[in-house]
């Protein structure tokens, strides 16, 4: 991926999260009489919808590799997943989030200790109409639209041909809507100029079809290029440029590429004043409710392991395992 006069490139990292896969290779199948074992048997998994194409593509090599694992995938709007977990629905969870202080102290009552894995960063897409004009946005700029303060495109970038803008979101009380009131509002109120499309695929075709929307989506609906259906999506909106930087040139306008989701330090933004973090990163966590070393032990260990996180890095997320690494193009 080439970028202004620099090439980013991602190279693997060593660490693959070897306490998990201890607790595999140490503890053997689980506890007599179990069901199920860390490759084979039947558990139920509950999935943030956001992360459905990446969570199936998992699941779809895992099931290859281990022909007698057996996993009832359940995609949900992030609130339905943690009661899922909570109330023993399913033994393991993929969430955009940690635990908050509330789930904590169920599991407390319940003497369970959730095993949580980081698994990947991910990147919200800010998706328009591609006949919009206005693909360059700041957060500030988001966080007037999100709220109301702008309602109108105009009030936006000053540019005319677009009337009342319709913010679209995947679901009510999704991680999307979520995130956008923890991470760009601050907590201020959603505007009423929002409703649920009820589903990831509904909100792309909505944006699609009509020019005034905006909507958000998790990045791995559209950045799989050797996936036709998130090709097919991608070709349907434009993916809008955004930044948190004060008084923006064109160039400080980014989209969630894999380069921009890994965390960088505070040298390395020095150092190359190119770079930057994307603004709508969030992580990804797998959490297992399992007492035992079971299927669920099995499937997190198997995605925070090699395979697993070559799928996150074809897919256009960042792997919890993989390092960003930065090469110095000569100026042309």
């Amino acid at each position: 991926m080439t970028m202004n006069k620099r090439a980013y490139l991602l190279s693997s990292g060593s660490a693959l999260l070897a306490g998990v896969l201890a607790v595999v290779a140490c503890n053997g199948p689980g506890t007599p009489g179990a069901q199920d074992t860390p490759t084979s048997g039947t558990i139920a998994v509950s999935v943030d919808e956001t992360f459905a194409p990446i969570l199936q593509a998992q699941v779809d090599t895992f099931s290859k590799l281990y022909p007698n694992a057996h996993l009832k995938m359940s995609f949900q709007p992030e609130e339905k997943v943690f009661l899922d977990l909570i109330n023993d629905k399913v033994k393991v969870a993929v969430v955009s989030r940690q635990l908050n202080a509330e789930e904590k102290a169920d599991f407390v009552k319940q003497t369970i200790t959730p095993r949580i894995t980081h698994i990947g960063t991910d990147g919200l897409a800010i998706v328009l109409n591609r006949s919009n004009p206005d693909s360059l946005l700041t957060v500030a700029q988001l966080a007037d639209i999100f709220t109301g303060k702008a309602t109108n495109w105009q009030q936006v970038s000053g540019k005319k041909g677009l009337s009342a803008i319709n913010v679209v979101f995947d679901a009510n009380r999704s991680s999307t809507a979520r995130f956008v009131r923890d991470s760009v509002t601050r907590g201020a109120t959603l505007t009423t100029r929002v409703f649920a499309a009820n589903s990831n695929p509904a909100l792309l075709d909505y944006v699609a079809t009509h020019p005034n929307a905006i909507g958000i989506v998790g990045v791995n609906w559209i950045s799989d290029r050797d996936d036709p259906a998130a090709m097919k999506f991608a070709n349907k909106v434009r993916v809008a440029r955004i930044t948190a930087r004060p008084n923006p040139k064109p160039d400080d306008y980014i989209q969630p590429y894999q380069v921009y989701l890994a965390e960088k330090t505070a040298a390395q933004l020095a150092e190359y004043p190119d770079l930057q973090n994307y603004p709508l990163r969030r992580h990804l966590y797998i959490i297992s409710r399992e007492a035992r070393v079971g299927l669920g032990t099995g499937f997190a260990s198997f995605m925070a392991g090699k395979n697993g996180q070559l799928i996150f890095q074809k897919s256009g997320l960042m792997p919890a395992q993989m390092q960003a690494r930065i090469i110095t193009t000569p100026k042309l």
